[in-house]
């Protein structure tokens, strides 16, 4: 059965002539963007450029019209996504709620719920975050410490929560975060780890909500810890049904796991290597490039597999688990392999493109095999998959 999650897959005809038209967007859009912005892609918040997709119908593509959505197909967003990180656009500002949130919310939320937040995500004008990982937890969901309880005194179905989240990309530019948190009793029996989580909707403005940026080695606070100090959380926070988080984020990580930026993260790395090695490679250039670009198709290959899965209504975790897990390899390599081929040292502050975008990416790439879940984490996933665990 796990075999089967990597069917050959195409991209339906009738979507392409799609690509044409948000290339000449981008042509535009980004003329003046250089290639050290472009590496920046999926971690660079711009609110005009996201409201500007979603004038264009480029953000909620594939949720229903009745809630500001377009009824695309998963091939639409595909196209619209690759070419979007291709091209190295910020989109990081709209990224999590158009990858993740809004389909988790039309998926287990209330009407109210979809009426309220998911318009202003088809519009790129609301944002959230990721509110999972905690400190002395990391990948490890089934640790988590932070803890919702119902308010019994005020009897209104409200509750008060209590926690903290770490490594919260972009909830210093977010409207809301997703967390999931412990609602059922603390049990130490493995049979109940995953047992008794919920996830809840925050406004990262409600009181006893304090969020501080985490500076990482490349001088960029993308990173954010999450204090929740007895937030009052309305009855209507709950998303989906009290107690089935894991069940719940689990389908959500398909959706974090399986996309295209999982394999381009550093693409602006390989146009910028490719442009400096020029036209006549010697042998050891053009096999590098040459493999590196055998891997990519591949991992697109692989990539779309999982789409048509999630598109058949699937939740194709084991399959998601390992493009993430072999993207991030393939993320990795390529500022190891570019030093390798080409002499030219990284800069920072100076110096060409590939120099500066080398130095960027160096900096970068350590971190593409911890978000979205560590190698251990991912492999012990695969290896359930396979059944041998």
């Amino acid at each position: 059965m796990a075999l089967a999650s990597f069917q050959y897959n195409r991209i339906p005809a009738d979507v392409e002539p799609l690509r044409a038209e948000v290339r000449r967007f981008l042509a535009t859009a980004l003329k003046d963007r250089s290639a050290l912005r472009r590496a920046d892609s999926w971690m660079g918040a711009d609110p005009a450029f996201s409201r500007e997709l979603g004038c264009r119908g480029w953000l909620g593509m594939t949720l229903p019209h009745q809630y500001g959505g377009h009824d695309a197909s998963p091939w639409a967003r595909y196209v619209v996504i690759e070419e979007l990180l291709a091209a190295g656009a910020p989109v990081s500002a709209h990224w999590i709620a158009d990858r993740q949130s809004g389909p988790l919310i039309l998926r287990y939320g209330t009407e109210a719920q979809r009426q309220k937040y998911l318009p202003g995500i088809c519009k790129g004008e609301v944002y959230f975050c990721i509110g999972m990982s905690e400190p002395n937890s990391g990948s490890d969901l089934a640790s988590i410490r932070s803890r919702a309880v119902r308010d019994e005194a005020a009897g209104d179905g409200s509750w008060r929560l209590s926690g903290q989240k770490v490594w919260t990309t972009n909830a210093h530019h977010a409207q809301y975060m997703i967390a999931l948190v412990r609602t059922g009793a603390a049990t130490g029996e493995k049979a109940a780890r995953h047992e008794g989580m919920s996830q809840f909707i925050i406004d990262l403005k409600a009181a006893g909500v304090t969020v501080r940026p985490i500076r990482d080695l490349a001088g960029g606070e993308h990173f954010n810890e999450v204090y929740l100090d007895d937030v009052r959380l309305d009855a209507d926070a709950l998303i989906g049904t009290e107690g089935q988080g894991w069940e719940q984020v689990t389908a959500e990580l398909a959706f974090e796991r399986s996309g295209p930026e999982r394999f381009l993260s550093s693409m602006a790395l390989l146009h910028t290597l490719i442009d400096a090695v020029g036209a006549q490679p010697d042998a050891l250039q053009a096999h590098a490039v040459g493999r590196l670009s055998a891997r990519l198709v591949v991992l697109r290959q692989m990539s779309l597999a999982v789409t048509a899965e999630l598109a058949a209504g699937g939740n194709p975790a084991w399959a998601a688990s390992c493009l993430k897990d072999l993207g991030a390899a393939f993320e990795q390599e390529i500022p190891e392999l570019a030093q390798q081929v080409l002499d030219v040292a990284p800069a920072v502050g100076g110096g060409s493109d590939h120099a500066q975008v080398l130095a960027a990416l160096m900096q970068m790439a350590p971190s593409f095999s911890l978000r979205g879940g560590t190698r251990e984490i991912l492999r012990g996933i695969i290896a359930r998959g396979l059944g041998l665990r």
